[in-house]
């Protein structure tokens, strides 16, 4: 696994933080560690710059000169991919999916969406449930017309090169654990648009560390987002050149925990926020870590880590929760 054959832009602070949770693992009764990827830097970090370093490499070889990507309105991705942008010298075009329907003010114009503004993105709103691809294609045409260089890269940057940043997590993590005498026996993390989930996947599986990756789902049923992690762990381990790696009982998601819906918080996940934050001073998101945890936490308390070390991957986020001010108003 020699990721130096692979163009790359340095953008984030490296190694990020292994840590012990102690007061969030006794409450739990699981020894918790936590690796800080809401630490990597750009833009308030996120798990997006791993992956915008092996992406934007990609389009400073292809002499791109303005990338163009999408999100949901409050999306972190989008907030990495504008400051990755302009840190470099390019433009950057967003599309906005209007993908929760909530016209509150904070939710459409703080959090995320005042940094992409601040970062100065080129922004366009679009409904709920509209052909994001179709619509990445359309600005990058838009672009080209104008004489324009595009970079299309997709939602969470989940291509196999966006995962590569993923399988140099894994491998960083392995290295950390190494150094602690820490034996892993799972690790946990958000799983949305795949990128994360599957580069984890697919770079413990090259290495042959053989720790289990459990994904929370965030937005999509068990069936097809393990299908399109799966698919995507693939394509990555064949581009590191061991497409044979992966086996199908390496992908798991629980998607029990999603609620109403992608981006739509409820009282359990209010409740996990609160939870890492008196316990552990850690800041999670509503829309990713905040679910996450909130699967953790209801696994934990039916047993099923008894006896495990658990590493809980934080993708970042926090700059979200600005967006959701008036739904936590009188729950804290």
């Amino acid at each position: 696994m020699h990721l130096a054959r692979f163009p790359r832009i340095r953008l984030a602070h490296l190694p990020t933080p292994l840590e012990p949770l102690p007061r969030l693992s006794q409450a739990l009764g699981v020894d918790l560690w936590i690796k800080r990827d809401d630490c990597t830097g750009l833009a308030g970090g996120g798990n997006k710059t791993r992956k915008l370093e092996f992406l934007l490499g990609e389009a400073w070889e292809q002499d791109c000169d303005t990338l163009v990507t999408q999100g949901a309105v409050q999306s972190n991705h989008v907030r990495q991919t504008v400051a990755a942008a302009v840190a470099n010298g390019m433009a950057c075009e967003v599309i906005l999916e209007e993908r929760t329907g909530s016209k509150a003010v904070d939710y459409t114009e703080n959090g995320n969406v005042l940094m992409d503004r601040l970062f100065g993105a080129v922004i366009r709103r679009v409904p709920g449930g509209s052909d994001m691809p179709a619509e990445l294609e359309r600005t990058a045409e838009e672009i080209q017309a104008r004489g324009g260089r595009p970079y299309i890269i997709p939602g969470g940057g989940s291509n196999a090169v966006g995962a590569l940043g993923y399988v140099d997590c894994a491998r960083e993590i392995v290295v950390q654990a190494d150094d602690l005498d820490l034996k892993i026996d799972r690790i946990v993390t958000a799983t949305g648009s795949a990128g994360t989930h599957a580069g984890l996947v697919a770079g413990l599986a090259v290495m042959g560390a053989d720790i289990p990756v459990l994904g929370i789902g965030v937005r999509a049923p068990k069936e097809k987002q393990e299908a399109n992690v799966l698919k995507l762990a693939r394509e990555t381990a064949a581009l590191l050149g061991h497409p044979d790696r992966i086996r199908d009982d390496m992908v798991v998601a629980d998607c029990d925990y999603v609620g109403e819906g992608y981006g739509l918080i409820d009282g359990a996940v209010i409740e996990a926020l609160k939870l890492a934050a008196r316990t552990d001073g850690i800041v999670l998101d509503p829309v990713y870590t905040g679910k996450a945890m909130k699967g953790l936490i209801a696994l934990a308390q039916k047993g099923q880590f008894h006896g495990e070390t658990v590493v809980f991957l934080h993708t970042g986020g926090a700059q979200g929760l600005f967006g959701y001010q008036g739904e936590l108003e009188g729950t804290l």
